[in-house]
């Protein structure tokens, strides 16, 4: 028999980025609505914390499409650059990865300082809070300190196995039935962990040219051990 086609070619991830793909649960609601209301924001900046994998890309892309952002990792960010993107909103993600790059963090403190004199939002993020980030340039850590701060918590159930099914879908796989149910029982209960087992579950299958069903998450879920 013909494996089921969704295992025929290895296909890249492509994860779906839009607002209809961000499923809101009580860990995230609070993050979701500040976001959406600009306005609210304290001295028009904001920032976004959460662990790896929570969804702070997807949710700043979601801010950006409705904003009109620019949308930048902060270890790219150049001095240069940043006269044309403080016209307009603009979103800096990752900011601890330049905690010791000093051209960076330099070239953010005049994004931060021009981008809100001009009256655009600016966006942070962050897997923990500023507070923990550890920035070498005084006043740029104090700003970032003092910014507002929402978190996206641990996932929940229901966001657990929206989550896996956002990541099965960006591989373009329908699992059987009953595996989500199972995995969200069973996993460890982390973004990082969701990514991790769909993958494992993705490359087994793929492997054994079969589809992704219960039997074959016990068995990957009991690896783990």
């Amino acid at each position: 028999m013909n494996p089921p086609k969704q295992l025929a070619f290895d296909l890249p991830s492509k994860p779906a980025l839009g607002r209809d793909d961000f499923f809101v649960s009580p860990g995230n609601a609070v993050a979701v609505a500040t976001i959406e209301n600009v306005p609210s924001w304290p001295d028009g900046k904001l920032v976004l914390c959460g662990p790896e994998g929570s969804g702070k890309t997807h949710l700043t892309n979601v801010w950006a499409a409705q904003s009109g952002a620019s949308v930048l990792n902060a270890r790219d960010l150049r001095d240069g650059d940043v006269p044309t993107l403080a016209q307009s909103p603009v979103a800096v993600e990752d900011v601890p990865e330049i905690a010791r790059n000093a051209a960076a963090q330099a070239a953010l403190f005049h994004l931060h300082n021009l981008t809100l004199a001009q009256g655009q939002p600016l966006l942070l993020t962050g897997r923990s809070a500023p507070s923990h980030w550890g920035l070498s340039l005084p006043d740029l850590q104090s700003r970032m300190a003092g910014a507002h701060l929402v978190s996206l918590a641990p996932p929940d159930d229901a966001l657990l196995a929206a989550l896996l099914a956002k990541l099965f879908n960006d591989r373009q796989i329908t699992p059987k039935p009953d595996v989500i149910p199972y995995l969200v029982a069973h996993m460890d209960r982390s973004y990082q962990a969701a990514a991790a087992i769909v993958a494992r579950l993705d490359g087994a299958a793929m492997a054994q040219s079969c589809a992704i069903s219960r039997p074959l998450a016990v068995r990957l879920i009991a690896e783990r051990g």
